[in-house]
């Protein structure tokens, strides 16, 4: 009897655990409706959707190459959060997405993206991938022109989405805040 109590107490310790909600730091998103899949071509040129990141963690952000504030320090944030997650961080997949297909060539998204970690990964689309994408992902994005005759810039959203191992959106990460939020959100959801 006393051993049947224990294993019960045990059962129930443990489905309490599972049903712990984890204290993120960043917005939890968690059922959120939308943010659910996507279909790019990577810069390589093979289509990627989220399953093929399946059993690891999935940091999305939404950008262009030609940026000249919030993409580079979004992306050097998650390099720093690359290098400070250690080994865990093979378990972690960094998304850039383009949100300027009129610039952002593939061979142009294979050498920025990488600049910032190896692993990370560049996706550009046409015009209609992208409208697709941004508004499946509520990402804003409009073209500003700039001083000179063809030049502009972007104004569009700085937050990232973050999926967990099973492909489900689990976090909004807020822009500049520094990696430390974002190192401890993304080791709650390896564990």
């Amino acid at each position: 009897m006393k051993k049947f109590i224990a294993l019960l107490f045990l059962l129930i310790l443990c489905a309490c655990n599972q049903n712990k909600k984890l204290e993120f730091k960043n917005t939890d998103v968690t059922g959120l409706g939308y943010a659910t899949d996507f279909s790019l071509p990577d810069f390589n040129g093979k289509m990627r959707r989220l399953a093929d990141f399946q059993g690891k963690v999935v940091l999305m952000f939404f950008g262009y190459t030609q940026c000249p504030d919030v993409c580079p320090t979004t992306m050097a944030e998650l390099s720093t959060v690359m290098r400070e997650l250690g080994t865990l961080s093979d378990q972690v997949q960094v998304i850039f997405v383009s949100l300027d297909p009129e610039h952002d060539t593939r061979e142009m998204l294979a050498q920025y993206v990488p600049a910032f970690d190896q692993r990370f990964l560049g996706l550009v689309g046409s015009h209609q991938e992208t409208q697709k994408i941004a508004k499946d992902f509520k990402i804003f994005y409009e073209k500003v022109p700039g001083k000179n005759p063809g030049s502009y810039t972007l104004d569009h959203s700085s937050g990232s989405y973050v999926f967990d191992k099973n492909g489900r959106v689990r976090l909004f990460i807020r822009f500049n805040q520094g990696p430390e939020p974002i190192v401890h959100d993304l080791k709650l959801l390896l564990k």
